[in-house]
């Protein structure tokens, strides 16, 4: 009896113990975490990664976004696998304490991870910045080049074409004219002084 009692522990502990060893491993995949940096930054990283992890951050910051990489080994790091949930907030706290998530270290560690070798630290691979306004600052360059286009145009459709200016006769000098000329001259040979202009006259009307 007493040996059935003893085989039956020995089972319920075997199953007991598989039972523990098929629990699932606690994993920190596809989370995301939202914070804020000192200098009120909006921000978002998420995890991603199984023995090496990666770490992504996001963040918006007065018309523009930034973002960075860290890539590291968190799980040599036991408290770690114990609870990653936690390793992760911790290193949000450390983000919420810098002016800028990604530019202010280039190194990133949790405080319950402290003595961990050096692969569990989480180092950045990568950076850069995206301003958002871009494409709508494109879209202004393009109709103000398109406007002054259209101003060019119409100037060269309005001034193209010289302005056509009357034409301008000479004078045409007629028979009368020499006649006139022809009587001053006979008046002149002919007749005194202070009658020039009468005998002139009448000589025009004869010789006309």
């Amino acid at each position: 009896m007493k040996s059935v009692a003893l085989l039956f522990l020995v089972v319920i502990c075997g199953v007991a113990g598989w039972g523990q060893k098929l629990k699932p491993k606690k994993r920190s995949n596809g989370e995301e975490i939202n914070f804020r940096t000192k200098t009120k930054d909006v921000c978002t990283m998420s995890m991603s990664g199984d023995e090496e992890m990666k770490l992504r951050i996001e963040c918006k910051s007065q018309g523009k976004s930034y973002w960075c990489e860290y890539t590291g080994k968190p799980s040599v790091c036991r408290p770690f696998r114990n609870n990653p949930k936690l390793y992760w907030n911790q290193i949000a706290m450390e983000l919420r304490k810098l002016p800028h998530a990604c530019e202010s270290t280039q190194v990133l560690k949790a405080t319950m991870c402290q003595k961990a070798p050096a692969d569990a630290l989480m180092k950045q691979i990568a950076a850069g910045m995206e301003p958002e306004d871009l494409a709508n600052h494109d879209k202004s360059v393009q109709k103000t080049s398109a406007s002054v286009r259209g101003a060019g145009k119409s100037s060269v459709k309005k001034t193209g074409k010289p302005a056509i200016l009357p034409l301008i006769k000479p004078t045409q000098h007629g028979q009368g004219s020499e006649n006139d000329t022809e009587a001053m001259k006979l008046a002149r040979e002919h007749c005194w002084e202070s009658l020039h202009g009468f005998c002139s006259y009448i000589i025009g009307i004869f010789r006309g």
